[in-house]
């Protein structure tokens, strides 16, 4: 057992973590970096974003491919070599983590391939999972907890098979089944799912709610919920799975719910059974009760603003601290608690965090939601642009599109941006930009946008605000 110290150490390696670790070191900070993967990534760039979104773009080009032959150009179909298709997406992570791995080792950060637990709140025991093993002690004057999320479970419904999946096995393609059962009609589920349906998988989605993608806007989700029961074999909303059996040729589920047609429908067969219900906080870090950290009752590790927990010396980032779980979320909530550990008065206080499902067509928000302001019984108004009216759109054959705002009625103020269809996270960004610099409408529709594209939609919506867009059919008032 060797002695080590730190100036700072990051326990995790993910988008929070080493964005955290690199920003410390790039002001001058003694920086210890700690993580069970040989680079940084964390589940964003291994079992996460990268490859999904790598094998998205996959399912994009299929789904391009048979697209065409709308317009006169016909392919022939598909053919799936699944071990090159899994090595495109090896090769896209481990570049990636590759190159942090490098990042870190420029920077001068010590990288520990390992785990780590408390002994106080000061002192870490870091059990190495590389270069032979071994236990370490390190002194630290801070620590950021950075460990992330997991899959969540359903309760009683855990099989010992190898052909029920969560997310991180769904994405190692052991095959292409001919038919999948996909649990939970969230992001995650759905973007897995498209991909094993354009793949040629018979792929259903079961959702407990009366909805797809509960929590979203249900103008956006309308338009996106008809491409995925154009796609799927079925969707079953309003319905759950309460049980499920290893047979001889698949997995025999059961369901329960309004979303059944006929006795037949309450158990089907699957060769491949998708959970996706969700994300759990990995907040049981051994030792974590020696120190003053408290965790809330939905296991997330309570902070303040500048993501210090109860203990002075540990602050904590991402996922472990509580939704939204995302990448760029944990990211910047890194570089707050970092400069807060330099003395700097900081709080991470955005005004919008830009979410986006990289379904056909996207999906993405940010902001103040309709959804909420109902809730919140907030006044609003809702300035909407169908895609139907877009030049680009048209071009492209995707009119199935919408962008929206949410403004003050009265100070005409950008609060909310909802945006779906082909590109939708490239462009929310734009939203995210005006919630933060207070724009109006005025602001975004005196903003000239280049003429023809999608993002046109976003400065058409605030004339749509003031009744002036010119490409939106308006009925003739009566007399």
């Amino acid at each position: 057992m060797s002695s080590l110290s730190s100036q700072l150490v990051v326990i995790g390696a993910g988008p929070g973590g080493y964005a955290a670790a690199f920003y410390a070191a790039d002001l001058g900070m003694q920086v210890t970096l700690i993580d069970p993967s040989v680079n940084p990534g964390g589940v964003c760039l291994y079992r996460g974003c990268i490859p999904s979104k790598a094998l998205l773009h996959v399912a994009d080009v299929v789904n391009e491919a048979r697209h065409a032959e709308a317009w006169g150009v016909t392919f022939g179909a598909p053919k799936i070599d699944v071990d090159r298709l899994r090595a495109f997406k090896t090769k896209v992570v481990n570049g990636l983590t590759g190159g942090l791995g490098q990042l870190s080792k420029q920077r001068k950060i010590a990288y520990i391939q390992g785990t780590a637990a408390f002994r106080d709140a000061h002192t870490l025991e870091i059990t190495r999972s590389a270069e032979g093993g071994g236990v370490d002690t390190l002194a630290f004057e801070h620590a950021i907890i950075a460990t992330g999320s997991r899959p969540s479970t359903v309760p009683g419904l855990s099989i010992d098979s190898p052909r029920v999946m969560d997310s991180t096995a769904a994405l190692e393609l052991p095959d292409i089944p001919k038919s999948l059962l996909v649990v939970g009609g969230g992001y995650i589920g759905l973007e897995l799912g498209s991909v094993y349906a354009a793949l040629g998988t018979k792929v259903t989605v079961v959702e407990m709610t009366g909805g797809l993608l509960p929590g979203a806007d249900r103008d956006l989700v309308n338009i996106l919920a008809k491409r995925i029961e154009a796609i799927c074999e079925s969707v079953l909303l309003n319905t759950k799975v309460v049980g499920m059996k290893d047979v001889k040729n698949g997995v025999a589920v059961t369901f329960e719910g309004e979303g059944l047609v006929g006795d037949a429908a309450k158990e089907r067969t699957f060769d491949r059974v998708l959970i996706s219900i969700g994300r759990r906080p990995n907040s049981a870090i051994p030792g974590l009760d020696r120190t003053g950290v408290k965790v809330n009752s939905r296991g997330f590790i309570d902070v303040d603003p500048a993501r210090r927990t109860a203990e002075p010396s540990i602050y904590a980032i991402g996922d472990v601290v509580g939704e939204p779980m995302l990448a760029h979320k944990a990211s910047h909530e890194g570089r707050v608690a970092v400069e807060a550990i330099a003395g700097e008065r900081v709080a991470f206080e955005p005004l919008a965090i830009p979410a986006v499902v990289f379904t056909d067509p996207e999906l993405a928000w940010c902001g103040l939601t309709e959804s909420d302001a109902k809730k919140e019984n907030r006044e609003v108004t809702v300035a909407r642009f169908p895609w139907g009216a877009s030049g680009r759109s048209q071009t492209l054959d995707r009119s199935d599109g919408l962008t929206k705002l949410i403004l003050d009625p009265k100070t005409e103020r950008i609060l909310g941006v909802g945006i779906v269809g082909p590109g939708a996270g490239e462009l929310i960004a734009e939203g995210v930009l005006a919630i933060e610099m207070g724009a109006n409408a005025t602001d975004l529709r005196m903003t000239i946008h280049p003429h023809p594209t999608l993002s046109e939609t976003l400065m058409e919506s605030a004339e749509v605000f003031f009744g002036q867009a010119t490409h939106v059919y308006r009925p003739k008032k009566k007399a």
